[in-house]
């Protein structure tokens, strides 16, 4: 063949990406998974002979470059051996670099370059890393846009909605961007490149980048003070104004997130590249900045944590698990599966503020030899916690407790909205374990003294009601909707006999209703109603709504409300034009002067387009 070879080339883009579960993401930038053929047609400006010309497909991303296996007519049902049209079968191998690639045909001594495409990984493919073998665990760890997150306290667990949003426009370029930005490639593109086609590499590399702490990271964090800079972590209910926000911002950090916020960030990029992952809430969580393999917690008299305590209990924690293969651990495959990745910035890890990925077999069976991270996430649900009285200098012991951390480990269940306890696969119910701990997820309190005076007591128990009046903590929950109390009772003819007892209570909001009638189709305006009633004795001022969904929204909905007088009910109507089909969630935000960030959520199943009825 003599060049140009190539006269017109067709990428297929709607079909292979249909194929490759990628047409979510586009159906005209062809992006395809490793280790599955996807077809080309090449139109030729003069006939091709598979008996005595030979054509070469090379793809390169960065300096990477690599030939990719090409079935040629001859192999196929083609029946024509000499043609200018070719339909051609190619395949990324299945350990190929993930990433945008150049494509380029090779005949002789000529070279055409065809187009570009995008690789990722696949967990369809039994040789990639990433293999995930249920279709309904791939629908929900890999495809599924929306999701739900655990918050509260051990005593009261909700799940609230989150759009993670992986297939919506510019996520994935997003997704490679924040691989171009991370400091190893930096300091050597060449090898940060080739080292992507390792899901192990790739995960902890995210995990690094979705925090700020090293580098051109996504979310800067922030857990208590002011956040009139940036955004409260609670009025976030999307990743993809996260993304939008860092992207066009010329990859400044998003300002800011809470441990949630940089899970479910975390989890949306890993989903768009391929890898499963899932969001998971650890109730009674331990951070212990010294690594003593203790939780030591200071109190004062009146039994609150001083702000300047290193060590503590968070009422909970959330990180991301990833599945993957860790030959790297074990070639027998023992430590294959989900990995904890956190991309919260606690402690550093190798010298970056990153966690993971740490096997949850490992953290089971107290393998804590193992990379990356395993001593610092087994601890996070095993630890002993020690409390400590402090007055006048002087410290009293007052117990150790090896149950109090690591419970209802929650992520959502596959195919339901329902929450799934996933603690036996951390830990042994029984308690044997106990061990160091590294965690986050502060309870930002805002301290309230009472002091008693009780009469001796004799054997029966004595039940004494506290009532904390609302006008006493309302000026707190515009930065968060939990209040610790915390109460010490001494002996005052024996000082030794000192006892703390402690308990973390969730404020439930008011309800914001959203009402969805009828049905909706692609491309076709539909509407929701969204309701909300003041229930306090106040006006509510500075009301605001967001509504947002992937797929339904391309942009978020916001508006301004007026002032809402005390018993009365707000009532506003959205719409929308759905632009996929299928089972969406619409989340609602509602924000005012004395509640902030309440959440509502409404799920819409978009009909295809040619099924609406004509009249």
């Amino acid at each position: 063949l003599i060049a140009p070879l190539v006269d017109l080339i067709d990428f297929q883009s709607h079909t292979n990406n249909t194929d490759h579960h990628t047409n979510e993401i586009s159906t005209d930038q062809l992006v395809v998974r490793r280790g599955q053929h996807f077809v080309i047609i090449l139109d030729l400006l003069q006939p091709f002979n598979p008996d005595s010309d030979e054509l070469i497909f090379t793809a390169s991303t960065g300096t990477a470059r690599f030939i990719l296996p090409v079935l040629h007519p001859k192999h196929t049902h083609s029946s024509v051996l000499q043609t200018k049209r070719l339909m051609l079968y190619v395949k990324p191998p299945a350990d190929a670099p993930i990433g945008k690639y150049t494509l380029s045909l090779k005949a002789g001594q000529k070279e055409n370059t065809l187009g570009t495409l995008v690789v990722l990984f696949n967990p369809w493919c039994p040789d990639d890393w990433v293999f995930l073998p249920e279709e309904k665990k791939r629908q929900e760890y890999v495809m599924n846009e929306q999701g739900i997150i655990y918050k509260g306290s051990t005593f009261y667990v909700f799940g609230t909605s989150w759009d993670f949003g992986q297939f919506e426009d510019e996520v994935l370029d997003i997704c490679l961007k924040i691989l171009d930005l991370n400091h190893k490639h930096e300091n050597d593109p060449a090898d940060d490149v080739s080292a992507r086609c390792n899901p192990i590499y790739v995960s902890r590399v995210i995990s690094a980048m979705i925090n700020s702490e090293d580098d051109y990271g996504v979310l800067m964090g922030r857990w208590y003070g002011d956040y009139s800079d940036g955004h409260c972590p609670t009025s976030w209910s999307s990743s993809v104004d996260i993304l939008m926000n860092w992207y066009e911002n010329g990859n400044q950090p998003v300002k800011y997130g809470q441990c949630w916020v940089f899970a479910a960030v975390m989890c949306t990029v890993m989903r768009c590249l391929g890898i499963p992952c899932r969001v998971v809430t650890n109730f009674q969580s331990a951070h212990d900045t010294d690594q003593s393999l203790t939780i030591d917690v200071f109190h004062g008299e009146d039994g609150v944590e001083p702000p300047e305590s290193s060590d503590s209990v968070w009422n909970f924690h959330v990180w991301t698990e990833g599945w993957m293969r860790r030959p790297d651990l074990a070639e027998d495959g023992s430590y294959d599966g989900w990995q904890v990745l956190d991309p919260t910035p606690q402690e550093p890890s190798e010298g970056l503020y990153c966690c993971g990925p740490a096997s949850v077999k490992a953290i089971l069976n107290g393998d804590t030899h193992q990379k990356y991270d395993v001593p610092f996430v087994f601890a996070e649900v095993n630890a002993d916690c020690v409390d400590w009285l402090v007055n006048d200098g002087s410290k009293v012991k007052l117990h150790c407790d090896s149950h109090k951390v690591g419970h209802y480990i929650s992520t959502k269940c596959v195919g339901s909205d329902k929450r799934h306890d996933i603690t036996k696969t951390y830990k042994h119910l029984g308690g044997i374990w106990a061990q160091e701990c590294i965690a986050l997820c502060q309870l930002q309190a805002n301290p309230l003294s009472l002091s008693l005076s009780l009469p001796p007591l004799g054997s029966p128990d004595l039940c004494i009601p506290i009532r904390i009046p609302f006008s006493v903590y309302r000026r707190h929950m515009e930065d968060c909707n939990s209040i610790r109390v915390s109460a010490v009772v001494k002996d005052k003819d024996n000082p030794e006999n000192v006892y703390l007892v402690e308990n973390d209570i969730v404020l439930e909001h008011p309800p914001l209703d959203i009402c969805f009638t009828g049905k909706a189709y692609l491309y076709r305006e539909a509407s929701v109603e969204i309701l909300f009633k003041n229930l306090t004795d106040d006006t509510l001022k500075d009301c605001v709504l967001t509504v947002s969904g992937s797929g339904l929204l391309k942009q978020n909905v916001v508006q301004k409300l007026p002032e809402l007088q005390s018993g009365h009910r707000a009532r506003v109507t959205i719409y929308f034009c759905p632009h996929k089909i299928g089972k969406k969630t619409l989340l609602a935000d509602f924000d005012c002067s004395l509640f902030r960030d309440i959440k509502g959520t409404c799920t819409v199943n978009v009909l295809p387009y040619n099924s609406y009825p004509l009249r």
